[in-house]
């Protein structure tokens, strides 16, 4: 990965992170943390745009999912549905449970994606889906960038 960071230019670099990080918030196998703190590591690049843009590829990675929940949950039983019946009822609960509050937490493995694609399911709207969703995953990226940042400091 060193190469290719040494060869990329940073918009290229930042598009991979968005990228990364849009995926991670699909069910996809991802790691845009990892992805994260490997570039904050690298050095030559501002941790804070860093964060920023993993933060808004996350959260436009969960609007898919609510959009999913939104148009396609009439296919829920289909196999290539993005969520299991097991994680959408556990979502589906903790989100009678706790209402808007728990988009907060979407940044949680699994239970987060179904979280996003639930609240598609019930008709959050999406302003307060974006809201809740960004803040909980800008906060997340900016403890893993500080924390990072700090080991490098440490």
């Amino acid at each position: 990965m060193i190469g290719l960071v040494e060869n990329a230019g940073p918009l290229a670099i930042q598009g991979a992170l968005f990228v990364s990080a849009f995926l991670s918030a699909t069910l996809l196998p991802g790691s845009s943390e990892a992805l994260l703190v490997a570039l904050i590591l690298q050095g030559g690049f501002d941790p804070v745009a860093l964060t920023v843009v993993a933060a808004a590829g996350n959260t436009l990675g969960s609007l898919f999912n609510w959009a999913c929940g939104r148009w396609l949950m009439d296919r829920s039983d289909a196999r290539w549905f993005p969520v299991s019946e097991r994680h959408l009822a556990r979502a589906k609960r903790w989100f009678a449970r706790f209402g808007l509050p728990s988009l907060l937490f979407s940044w949680l493995p699994v239970v987060g994606d179904a979280l996003t694609l639930v609240a598609g399911v019930l008709g959050v709207r999406v302003l307060p889906f974006l809201l809740l969703v960004g803040a909980g995953k800008l906060a997340r990226y900016a403890i893993v960038a500080a924390t990072t940042a700090g080991a490098l400091i440490g």
